[in-house]
């Protein structure tokens, strides 16, 4: 029978859900921890009292999948968090794309499996020590750990070999900051983020600065710096209208602070009016394991904090990118496009508070940040487009043909 019990603060009936054969015979509700089955024996103590739980019976549990050569790596895929662990590689490469330094393929190759790997282990460590929170969550009642299709002992091992495989392939391919801002992150995230949920509302905030530190590894990956070196002369891009003739372009942007702060910027303030907005659509699961988070506590503030960032984006997206020079002043003007629209749903949501509203915010998140990234490659500074579809070969060609 051991091997269908999950840890000893999950219920009885939420196991059910978990291992149960036919889930869709239990109601709904009964997946979750019944409150009045909790008792206090003494201080500190607490108990699941089964009485208060319906009866289970053996027929409904079944026996975990055994492990084979093809389901093993879908489930290290679910460990690793696949879509968040692509989000984290596609912000570490914007960060190598809007450098002005080049970049060869290796380094390219390197930092992104160096960056996926890094998340992989973070993630996984960050899921063995949430099992029995998870459990208790519609949002991630089936993750493998929670469902028992793969051990802790294993998940462990995997996180670790990824977790010491990400670094070393950054050090010894890459460069050692970037390899420690990828160690860093492992530790902020499975570390510091995962022992605040249930104890702060700040860790949300802690969880943004794990979000942004990606596209700072893409910016080091290229030799760029995150401060500046003390022969460093401040040089701020102003429109050609307010600086006269136009200032060239050349590596002494790398030597540039503003760079990985604007980076650093976007990708923490976005983190916001996107997890903020699923966090409102799920803070009843929120609650129900436990998390202290401030949809639960506060949601109007929630919706503020949410708007508050949403505002800062423009700034940043109009201002700061191209006063670095990393981006052309004609960034200002097409960012404000989304970052309109995304402020626009922001607002809506602080003003209803509605889940739909709340929904709609989360959705323009999740074409805004790929939107503004692609835009700043569009608007690099010192990147001539004509070069790329062949128009300035033309040009010579014609030329050359009417002489």
């Amino acid at each position: 029978m051991a091997r269908f019990i999950l840890p000893w603060r999950i219920s009885r009936t939420c196991r059910s859900f978990t291992a149960a054969a036919s889930p869709r015979s239990l109601a709904f509700t009964s997946f979750f921890n019944r409150n009045q089955g909790w008792s206090s024996k003494r201080p500190g103590y607490t108990q699941f009292d089964e009485s208060a739980s319906p009866p289970i019976p053996l027929s409904a549990y079944r026996l975990p999948p055994s492990l084979t050569t093809r389901t093993l790596p879908k489930l290290y895929t679910q460990l690793s968090k696949s879509r968040l662990t692509f989000l984290v590689v596609l912000t570490s490469m914007a960060g190598v794309a809007i450098s002005p330094l080049p970049a060869n393929v290796p380094t390219l190759l390197a930092t992104a499996v160096g960056t996926a790997l890094c998340s992989a282990s973070a993630n996984t460590l960050n899921q063995i020590q949430e099992v029995p929170f998870d459990a208790q969550m519609v949002r991630t009642r089936m993750r493998p750990l929670v469902r028992k299709a793969i051990s802790s002992l294993h998940a462990t091992g995997f996180a670790v070999v990824t977790g010491a495989l990400g670094p070393i392939l950054l050090y010894t391919m890459v460069n050692p900051t970037t390899a420690a801002l990828g160690l860093t992150n492992i530790a902020l995230y499975a570390g510091a983020y995962t022992w605040m949920k249930r104890r702060t509302i700040w860790n949300t905030w802690a969880g943004a600065v794990v979000g942004a530190i990606p596209p700072l590894m893409g910016w080091t990956a290229c030799g760029g710096k995150l401060l500046p070196s003390t022969a460093y002369t401040p040089e701020y891009f102003l429109p050609s209208f307010l600086s006269g003739p136009a200032i060239s372009v050349d590596l002494s942007l790398i030597d540039n602070p503003l760079g990985p702060l604007a980076l650093f910027i976007l990708l923490f303030s976005w983190q916001f009016p996107h997890f903020n907005a699923l966090s409102h659509l799920y803070r009843g699961s929120y609650a129900q394991a436990g998390y202290k988070m401030l949809s639960v506590l506060s949601p109007a503030k929630n919706a503020l904090v949410s708007l508050r960032h949403a505002i800062i984006l423009i700034p940043t997206c109009s201002i700061l990118f191209p006063l670095s020079g990393l981006t052309t002043w004609t960034f200002a003007a097409t960012s404000l496009i989304p970052g309109s629209v995304l402020l626009r749903a922001a607002w809506k949501m602080w003003r209803t508070g509605s889940e739909k509203d709340a929904r709609s915010l989360f959705q323009h998140s999740l074409w805004h940040l790929p939107a503004i990234l692609g835009l700043m490659m569009v608007h690099k500074n010192g990147v001539d487009w004509g070069d790329w579809f062949g128009k300035r070969d033309e040009i010579r060609i014609d030329s050359d043909a009417g002489s």
